[in-house]
C-alpha cells in the first residue's frame, strides 16, 4: 500500500469521528455556500433589471435542477461506489467506476443541452414562462443549456474527489468558478447592456472554469485516476451507479418537477410578483440549505468508506453527532431569516408586490428550517451505506411525494397563502417519514455489531 493510500485509509477510519467531521465538512460547507451564492447571484443583479428578468431567471431554475439532478445521479452513484470500492481495497474496480461515471455524464449533458436548445420556445412555454417574460426566460436558457456538459461535469468532478476524502481539491475548484460568475455577472449585464443574457454567460464562464480546476485537481489529488481504457458503460456499472446515485436523481429531479409546479400555480395565483417572490426565497432557502448539506457531505465519505469496512461504530457517531450540529446550525439560520424576512427579500427586488409574498414564504419555511437536518442526514447516510431503494424514497419526500399533493391542494384551499406554506408543510411530513427509517437503520447496525461480537466470543 503506497504512502499516499496509507495516509488516507488511515483518515477514514482512525482519525476521531468529530475531528473528522469538521476537518471534511469545512470545505463542503464552503463549496456549498460558494455554489449557493453564485446560484443567487443571477437573481439578485437580475433583479435590479426588472421583476420579469427575475422570473424568468426563477422559471430557468427549473432546467437548471434537471442538469445538476443527472450530474449529481453520476457524481453521487459513482462516488459512493468508489469510495466503498476503496475502502475495501479495490482500487482497479473503483478507477472503472470513476472514469465510467465522468463519460456518462458528459454524454448526457450533451445531449441534453442540444436538445434544450433545439426546443427552448416550446420549452419555456413549458415551464411556465409569462407573455412578458418569455423572451427573457429563452435567452437566458438557451446560453446556460450550451453548458450543460460542464454543469455535470463539475458535479462529477467535485463528488469523486469529495469521497475520497479530497475535500479542499473540491472546494477550490468550485470557488474559482465562483468568484468569476459573480465578477463577471454585473460588468456582462449593466457595463456590456447584455441583460440576462449577460447572466447567463457569466454563469457558463464560471461553470467551465470550474471544470477546467476541478479536473487538474484531480488528475493530481486524489487516489482515483481517469483513463479512456477503464470506460465500461455495461449493465453492471450502471446499475452499480444507479443505486448509488438514483436517490440523487430523484431529489434534484422532483426538485425541478416542484419548481415547475411551483411556478406554475403561483403565476395562476399572482403572476410575474408571484413567481419572482417565489424564486427568491427559493434561493434564500438554497443558500441555508446549502450549509446543511455541505456539513451532511462531510460526512458522507466517512460514512460510505467505513460502512464499506464494516466499520459500523463509525458510521452510527457520525450520523448522531452530524444530526445535532445540523439541527443547531438550521435553528439559527431559520430564526434570521424568519425575523430578517422584510430585509432579505428587499434586497433582491424593491417591488412591493414581490416583496410582500416573499416574506410571507420565507417566514413559513424558515419556522420548520430546523427539521430539515434529520432528513437531509437521514437521505445521506442510506445513500452512502448503498441503500438505494429506501434513500430513493426519503430523497423524493421532500419535493415529490408531499410537495407535489400538497401544491395541488393548499392553494384551491387557501389561495397565495397556500402556495406560501406549501413547502414549510412537506417539510413536516417528511421529517416524520424519516425519523422511523432512520431509528431503524442504525437499529440494523447496532445489531450487526452485537452479532460480531458474539461470534468472536
Amino acid at each position: 500500500m503506497s504512502a499516499a493510500k496509507q495516509t488516507k485509509h488511515e483518515l477514514l477510519t482512525e482519525t476521531p469521528v468529530p475531528k473528522l467531521v469538521w476537518k471534511l465538512a469545512i470545505p463542503t460547507i464552503i463549496s456549498m455556500l460558494v455554489t449557493g451564492i453564485y446560484n443567487t447571484a443571477d437573481t439578485y443583479f437580475v433583479g435590479q433589471i426588472s421583476t420579469e428578468a427575475t422570473a424568468a431567471v426563477g422559471l430557468v431554475f427549473t432546467v437548471m435542477a434537471i442538469i445538476q439532478s443527472l450530474g449529481f445521479f453520476c457524481g453521487h452513484g459513482s462516488g459512493n461506489c468508489l469510495s466503498r470500492l476503496l475502502g475495501a481495497g479495490k482500487k482497479e474496480a473503483a478507477d472503472e467506476i470513476a472514469v465510467t461515471g465522468f463519460a456518462l455524464a458528459l454524454g448526457i449533458g450533451t445531449v441534453l443541452g442540444l436538445l434544450g436548445i433545439l426546443f427552448s420556445d416550446t420549452l419555456a412555454d413549458f415551464i411556465g414562462a409569462t407573455e412578458n417574460s418569455r423572451r427573457q426566460t429563452v435567452e437566458y436558457m438557451q446560453v446556460i443549456l450550451l453548458g450543460a456538459p460542464l454543469m455535470v461535469g463539475q458535479f462529477v468532478i467535485n463528488n469523486q474527489l469529495r469521497f475520497q476524502g479530497s475535500a479542499m481539491t473540491a472546494m477550490v475548484g468550485l470557488m474559482l468558478g465562483a468568484v468569476i460568475n459573480i465578477g463577471l455577472d454585473p460588468l456582462l449585464i449593466f457595463v456590456f447592456r447584455m441583460g440576462v443574457r449577460g447572466a447567463a454567460v457569466a454563469t457558463v464562464c464560471g461553470q467551465l472554469a470550474s471544470f477546467i480546476a476541478l479536473l487538474i485537481g484531480f488528475s493530481r489529488g486524489g487516489e482515483i485516476r481517469y483513463h479512456v481504457r477503464n470506460i465500461r458503460l455495461n449493465l453492471h456499472n450502471f446499475l452499480e451507479i444507479a443505486n448509488g446515485g438514483m436517490p440523487s436523481l430523484f431529489r434534484q429531479g422532483l426538485a425541478a418537477l416542484s419548481a415547475l409546479l411551483l411556478n406554475r400555480v403561483a403565476n395562476a395565483y399572482g403572476g410575474d410578483p408571484a413567481i419572482a417572490g417565489m424564486s427568491i426565497v427559493t434561493r434564500i432557502l438554497m443558500l441555508n440549505v446549502s450549509v446543511l448539506i455541505g456539513f451532511g457531505q462531510g460526512y458522507q465519505p466517512i460514512c460510505s468508506y467505513n460502512y464499506g469496512g464494516g466499520r459500523y461504530h463509525r458510521v452510527r457517531e457520525g450520523f448522531f453527532y452530524c444530526l445535532r450540529w445540523g439541527t443547531v446550525m438550521m435553528t439559527v439560520a431559520g430564526a434570521l431569516c424568519f425575523f430578517g424576512a422584510p430585509v432579505i427579500v428587499q434586497w433582491f427586488r424593491d417591488d412591493p408586490r414581490v416583496i410582500a409574498i416573499g416574506i410571507e414564504a420565507l417566514r413559513w419555511q424558515s419556522a420548520v428550517l430546523p427539521l430539515m437536518a434529520t432528513g437531509v442526514l437521514t437521505n445521506m447516510m442510506l445513500q452512502s451505506c448503498g441503500k438505494g431503494v429506501i434513500a430513493s424514497v426519503t430523497s423524493s419526500a421532500r419535493n415529490g411525494i408531499f410537495f407535489i399533493p400538497l401544491i395541488l391542494i393548499l392553494p384551491r384551499l387557501f389561495g397565495l397563502q397556500g402556495v406560501e406554506m406549501t413547502q414549510a408543510w412537506a417539510d413536516v411530513l417528511t421529517f416524520l417519514l424519516c425519523v422511523p427509517i432512520a431509528s431503524g437503520e442504525l437499529r440494523k447496525m447496532n445489531q450487526s455489531m452485537e452479532d460480531r461480537k458474539e461470534d468472536s466470543v
